[in-house]
């Protein structure tokens, strides 16, 4: 590093990594769509764009390796990013042999979130450990209560029975626990607010 530069903070350059991934997903998915005749062909040979991709991941690291100067590494962090977007949107292609498959859009949007969710916990790590700490066991089945109901309610499909009823089972039982988390909360408050007015 050059003296004078400001070290760069590993979340930034994530950050920026994640908003190179995404826009260059987005540019090579819409631009696929529009335009699936052109095909980039040398020798005989479809040359994808993932292959590109993967050059500039390789010239991305190159750079941050070998020079690791603030004003270098974060354009080699957007290079990596751009490369990293269109080798997502093959993804599908590489799995499968079928561009159009929607597991590329699954993949994508899994990747996003788990390093979303990566970069929050990391930034507000403490807060959480905190919170976690801080979390009663009735509490936390409470939460669960609430993320079952909500998922099984979206896996009622109307149309295979056996699903069907593993997801009612589901948010009934998620909604038995909700209920029980309140009515112990409401006892809860009614004591609290009974030796309150006694003492």
């Amino acid at each position: 590093m050059v003296s004078g530069e400001k070290p760069v903070k590993p979340e930034s350059l994530t950050v920026l990594a994640l908003f190179s991934f995404a826009i260059s997903f987005a540019i090579a998915r819409t631009f696929t769509t529009l335009h699936r005749n052109i095909i980039l062909k040398i020798g005989g040979f479809h040359v994808h764009h993932f292959y590109y991709g993967m050059i500039l991941i390789a010239i991305g690291l190159c750079l941050v390796l070998a020079l690791r100067q603030e004003r270098i590494v974060r354009p080699a962090v957007v290079l990596i990013g751009s490369g990293g977007g269109l080798i997502g949107d093959e993804v599908g292609l590489i799995l499968t042999g079928n561009y159009w498959t929607g597991i590329t859009y699954t993949v994508v949007i899994f990747f996003l979130a788990f390093v979303s969710i990566g970069l929050l916990f990391k930034r507000y790590s403490k807060t959480i450990s905190e919170d976690i700490r801080g979390l009663t066991l009735s509490r936390a089945t409470f939460y669960f209560g609430i993320i079952l109901a909500t998922v099984s309610i979206a896996f009622l499909t109307r149309r295979n029975l056996f699903i069907d009823f593993i997801a009612a089972t589901t948010t009934a039982a998620a909604c038995i626990i909700i209920i029980v988390y309140i009515i112990q909360r409401i006892r809860t408050k009614r004591r609290h607010n009974s030796k309150v007015t006694i003492g």
